[in-house]
């Protein structure tokens, strides 16, 4: 049984940013679903993912909006390591067409970011949120 459409994004997600430069050497490959509990930071974890129908006249297809997080917590510059970690997820995800196994990608684009103090007050957290349409 193939995929439904948020687990088949998250599959193509964790591909493309383990495989962008940018976003490599910032957190190597420790780009998760769930962390571990004693996960390395910066770390990306794929956050919420909510499909939503697409109706069309010839097939199925889904809007989708998820969001992706970068956690920080180094001993300076919290907050510049996050959104370093942001911007590096932008320009990795922004306008491209990723390979989702059983869909096609139409479009991706980058919605709104933020970066905040968790409450530790020790780590940060950016939130990357996006919108992609899958046809399938």
């Amino acid at each position: 049984m193939a995929d439904g459409y948020a687990l088949a994004l998250q599959a193509a997600l964790v591909s493309a940013l383990k495989a962008d430069a940018g976003v490599s050497a910032l957190v190597g490959t420790r780009i998760y679903d769930q962390p571990p509990q004693s996960a390395t930071r910066p770390y990306i974890r794929i956050g919420g993912i909510e499909p939503r129908p697409f109706r069309t006249t010839c097939a199925s297809a889904a809007s989708m909006t998820f969001g992706i997080e970068a956690h920080s917590r180094p001993v300076t510059s919290g907050r510049v390591e996050a959104t370093r970690c942001a911007e590096a997820i932008v320009a990795a995800l922004n306008e491209t067409t990723l390979p989702v196994t059983g869909y096609t990608m139409v479009q991706m684009h980058w919605q709104t970011q933020t970066v905040e103090q968790d409450g530790d007050g020790q780590s940060y957290t950016a939130i990357v949120a996006f919108t992609t349409l899958l046809d399938g």
